[in-house]
């Protein structure tokens, strides 16, 4: 029997394993329930990312914003 790796999973959840490899995985799910609950966990979560929204605090903004104006400044004023 193949051995099925937490990162076999996060391929074969992208549809990065080989036919074989597919085939090992696909057959494991179905015997395995750890395996399955596991396989599970990775599914929801990477169904969830698209949920997930990410932003730079706006002092951060303003920080670089400020940064590239002096930049700018000294680059045009030699």
């Amino acid at each position: 029997m193949t051995r099925i790796t937490p990162e076999d999973l996060v391929r074969y959840l992208y549809n990065e394993t080989s036919e074989k490899k597919t085939a090992a995985i696909q057959a494991a799910l179905q015997t395995d329930w750890n395996l399955r609950e596991n396989y599970n966990k990775l599914l929801n979560s990477h169904n969830n990312l698209d949920s997930i929204h990410f932003s730079p605090r706006k002092q951060s903004v303003n920080n670089i914003l400020e940064y590239a104006a002096k930049k700018h400044a000294q680059v045009t004023s030699h």
